[in-house]
Parts: structure tokens; sequence; C-alpha cells
């Protein structure tokens, strides 16, 4: 076989097999997929293990629905059993870090598993596509660690992020903050008790990102919001911020991102690992039920 023989042989070889590479494959329980990088000695994920993986979702007329490159935060997923044959966990489960792959899910079968009415973008009978970019697969354990290292380390960049803003605006002799790392500014202090944990709440708000685009308001809404405050139903900026005023008081908060949304952010409206600013007024509380505490033990005997 001369040079030229094999040249086209090894040719027609490679062509092959990126035609395989990219064919489109049907699961035995018939999931769709095609695979664009798999590695057989990368880690694969398994039930329970945690998955950081960018996502771009496109109805069946190729719009896209969502994409987290754009959005600048992969997603982060337990990896559950499948709900239904064919669906997108089932292929997710094929996959390893650093494996890029797309899977083809029918609309009917996965709104109806989720209760739900198809929405207007996407067309009875169709097909929704789940590119993904695997970034990663760790155990809970290693999730976890790695969550807190990763926080204290932002910690300290929040921390320096704030003064440079405190400096910036002069605000620093106005500032006070607490332990956690919160800081506020008073524009009126308010009167009477604090609420506590357990008390219901109403606040007015206006939140902003540091360059002062506001990203979410009550004033929109004509009235403050209601909940109960200390309990874990907002943010624990607010918990703290708010639980530290009295009725009447205005104030801004000004909320590193560990006390906020973190290294994910609110897709769409505040990026990951931000520093906010929150006007806050708290129009007024009552008190609510405390929690129950726990319960004496019985002595020893």
């Amino acid at each position: 076989m001369n040079l030229k023989t094999i040249g086209c042989v090894l040719g027609i070889t490679i062509l092959a097999t990126a035609c395989d590479k990219y064919k489109t494959k049907v699961t035995d329980t018939g999931l769709k997929y095609q695979i664009f990088e798999h590695d057989e000695e990368a880690r694969k994920a398994k039930l329970g293990d945690i998955m950081s993986f960018h996502l771009v979702l496109k109805n069946g007329a190729d719009s896209t629905l969502r994409d987290t490159y754009k959005e600048k935060t992969p997603v982060k997923l337990v990896l559950q059993a499948p709900p239904f044959k064919g669906s997108f966990e089932e292929g997710l489960a094929m996959l390893a870090t650093g494996d890029s792959a797309k899977f083809f899910i029918n609309a009917d079968t996965l709104f109806a598993k989720m209760m739900q009415p198809l929405p207007p973008m996407i067309k009875k009978g169709s097909e929704i596509t789940f590119t993904v970019k695997v970034l990663s697969v760790l155990t809970s354990e290693e999730f976890q660690k790695q969550q807190s290292e990763a926080g204290v380390k932002q910690k300290a960049i929040d921390e320096k992020v704030i003064q440079e803003y405190l400096t910036k605006n002069n605000l620093t002799a106005k500032a006070q903050h607490t332990a956690s790392g919160l800081y506020y500014i008073d524009d009126v202090v308010g009167t009477g008790e604090n609420p506590s944990q357990g008390d219901n709440v109403k606040v007015h708000y206006t939140g902003k990102l540091l360059d002062g685009k506001v990203f979410d308001s009550s004033k929109n809404q004509g009235k403050p919001i209601d909940f109960q405050v200390g309990v874990g139903m907002v943010i624990p900026g607010w918990e703290e911020g708010i639980m530290l005023m009295k009725k009447g008081g205005k104030r801004t908060l000004i909320i590193p991102s560990g006390l906020a949304y973190g290294v994910d952010g609110s897709p769409g409206a505040i990026p990951g690992n931000s520093v906010l600013l929150f006007d806050v007024e708290l129009v007024d509380f009552t008190k609510g039920a405390k929690p129950a505490a726990a319960p004496t033990p019985a002595p020893a005997r």
C-alpha cells in the first residue's frame, strides 16, 4: 500500500469517527442524544453527586429559552434518579467531567410529568433540546468543602469592594457594620423596639447593584412586602439588618454576597458574588409566634 492510499484510508477513518461522534443515538428508554465530547477516564456522575454544568436550552423552533453562558452562572444540580424514561436526568448520568452533549426531550412528556401546561413558546409534540457542558462532578462532602473555602475567600473580596465603595462615595464615617460583614447607613433611626425572630414585618425596599442599577423594588408593586423575619424567608443580610431596625426606620443595607445571593446570584438580574445595596424602610411590625424551644432533656438516672 503506497503513501497516497494510506492517507486516503486514514482520512476516511477519521471522517467516519467524526461522523459517529456527532451521530444522534437513542437509548433503550427512548432518550435521543448526541455526544460531542466524552472522556472514558474522567469522573462520571453518580446519584447524589453535585454536577456543575453550562446549559443552553432551546425549543423546537431553535429559539433559546435559557443560556447559562450569557448568565455567567452555571447550573448546580444534585443528580437524582430519572423521574421518567428518556428524562434529562438520565442523560446527565451518562456524562463525566469535561463531557459535552445534547439531549432531546419530548415537551409533552416533560411538562406532563411536571404537572404544568405547555408554555406558549413550546408547541405540542415538539422536542426541547438540552445542550450541556459538564464543568465538575463532586460528592456532597467535596462540594461543601469547596463552597466553604470559596466563601472565606469571597468574604475578603467583598470587604475590599465595600470599603472601596464607601470611600468613593464619602460614606465611611456614616457606615456601621456587624461581625457578619453586613454594613448599614441609617437615614431615619425610627422609634420603639426592634423586631425579633418570628415577628411579622412590613418593609418597603429598593434593591440595587453597586453601580446603581435597580433590579427590584416594592414601589413597583405599590405596597410594602410582608414576611416573618428571622425564619429564613429572606436573605441573611435582610434578616440581620431588619432586626436591627425600629419602626419607621429607613436605612441602606450594604450586603456582601455571602449574606445575599452568593456565587450563583439571581440569573438575569444579579450576577454571582455581587455585593448589593438595599434601601429599606421598616413600615410596621407585629409580634409573631416564637419558634418552639427545644425540649429539656430528662435528667440522667
